[in-house]
């Protein structure tokens, strides 16, 4: 998450339809100058080469950002068959180049049915997780390779929507932590050939789709009294939580982190969304002896000093 200094207090979620070219940090600060926040953060960087949804959180919002970490994602991708490059992407270096076959209809679809389901994945060496306390891209990029453990991801399904004699064009739904790059990768061997990605585009992020998302070009054109109307409301990413209503007193206890006692309810346990005067006041724990622990508060108005 970035700061800066002086700006102002904007609460909200914006999607941005990030474009070709372009890291995530430079997309936010580009977004960020326009509206003048005073703090933002991005959840779940994009490469540069690739395009699409990129959820932007600022203000009290920043504070559910790592909870979209944890979102299922839908991605299009263009895979390169016959072609393997040290990235995993069509921006590195050709390491090995292999004639394609003529695969079948069914063949390919086998091919990608193999990979659906829970399977382990290993992480490239150009990506930003860490090792003793260095960037593994930044490693690579001095030609030094570290094992990697798999870790076990999801590939909830993958379609296929387009192929012709040297490329595969897929939808993936996967859980968070898949490496597309790898996936790609993965295919490719599988079919004798190998693969890199030609083209990458998120096209959704938990409850959020491209559909609503803006670009930078358009953001511009919206007029600077505006574009709050933009931004989504911070406690829509933890809709599917259940919600407590507290009075004004009750409201000023959980405010001062203190636990209180609210019986009156059907909730049995768990984590909640708590509102008084329909603000949102941020996420509690009922446990099950009727008290309402609180565990992260927002600061979105609302006089319960």
């Amino acid at each position: 998450m970035s700061r800066r200094k002086s700006g102002k207090d904007i609460h909200g979620i914006l999607l941005l339809d990030k474009r070709l070219g372009v890291s995530s940090n430079r997309a936010l600060q580009e977004v960020r100058r326009l509206f003048n926040a005073n703090k933002a953060g991005h959840t779940g960087s994009l490469d540069p080469m690739a395009t699409g949804l990129l959820p932007l959180c600022f203000g009290e919002a920043t504070k559910v950002s790592a909870m979209m970490l944890d979102y299922n994602k839908r991605y299009e991708v263009l895979i390169q068959l016959g072609v393997m490059t040290d990235t995993g992407d069509e921006e590195g270096k050709i390491i090995a180049e292999k004639p394609v076959p003529e695969f079948t209809l069914g063949e390919i679809k086998t091919c990608l049915q193999s990979f659906e389901g829970e399977i382990d994945q290993v992480p490239p060496m150009y990506s930003a997780l860490k090792h003793n306390g260095r960037k593994l891209y930044e490693l690579a990029r001095e030609g030094i390779t570290i094992e990697r453990k798999a870790r076990r991801i999801s590939i909830f399904e993958i379609k296929l929507v387009d192929a012709t004699l040297d490329t595969l064009t897929l939808e993936v739904f996967c859980s968070k932590g898949t490496y597309i790059r790898s996936l790609a990768e993965d295919i490719g061997h599988e079919l004798g050939c190998g693969g890199t990605v030609k083209a990458l585009r998120r096209t959704q992020a938990g409850l959020f789709k491209i559909e609503d998302a803006l670009t930078i070009e358009q953001l511009q054109e919206i007029d600077l009294t505006q574009l709050t109307d933009c931004l989504i409301a911070v406690d829509k990413p933890l809709s599917l939580m259940p919600i407590i209503e507290l009075s004004t007193e009750e409201a000023r206890l959980i405010n001062h982190g203190q636990p209180i006692n609210h019986e009156e309810n059907d909730i049995d346990s768990g984590m909640v969304r708590m509102y008084c005067n329909q603000v949102f006041l941020g996420l509690g724990e009922m446990l099950l002896d009727g008290k309402l622990v609180p565990k992260k508060i927002f600061n979105l108005g609302g006089n319960f000093a």
